[in-house]
């Protein structure tokens, strides 16, 4: 099992009991413009998936990870490495803390920082990039504060709620 320790929190792999948490952030309408879903999720379809998080990195081409406080185990968050190319050493990176109560609590910014180092030094990655909504503030801070540098704008290229967002292309290469 992957654990990524911080000062404050730590990461894990997802286990079996993480069901009723991955399906309340999955079925949470409130992030699904940041977490890019459209349709709700059964408890069947996260059983499923969870019964394969086993799967390595290598060959699921993601890694989620479960953003904890304590060591009794409950999830704040998810932090994901996806489209995992080991070929041309790149990954997306994404992060969600669910509770509106948690955020701001720089737990996001440890949890960002422990997959950061994990993706350069244990993945042998030489670049992460982040998509993030032009209007979503807290994001853009977050991601920046690490050195994501913007590197362009997609006009236009989400729609929620009946209007077109932009969407800007953050990049962070390993020096």
């Amino acid at each position: 099992m992957i654990t990524l320790k911080g000062k404050n929190i730590y990461l894990r792999a997802l286990e079996p009991n993480d069901l009723e948490f991955v399906y309340t952030m999955e079925n949470d309408q409130s992030i699904w413009e940041v977490s890019n879903t459209q349709t709700p999720y059964s408890r069947f379809l996260v059983k499923q998936y969870l019964e394969n998080a086993h799967q390595d990195i290598y060959e699921a081409k993601q890694l989620r990870l479960a953003i904890c406080q304590d060591e009794d185990f409950p999830a704040l968050g998810l932090i994901d490495l996806f489209d995992f190319d080991p070929q041309n050493r790149r990954a997306g990176i994404g992060i969600v803390i669910q509770s509106i109560n948690d955020r701001n609590k720089n737990i996001g910014s440890e949890a960002l920082h422990l997959m950061i180092q994990y993706a350069f030094h244990n993945l042998n990655l030489h670049q992460l990039y982040a998509n993030i909504a032009t209007d979503n503030l807290a994001s853009l801070a977050l991601f920046t504060k690490f050195g994501f540098q913007e590197i362009g704008v997609k006009k236009d290229w989400t729609l929620v709620n009946g209007t077109f967002k932009d969407e800007a292309l953050f990049q962070l290469l390993n020096q």
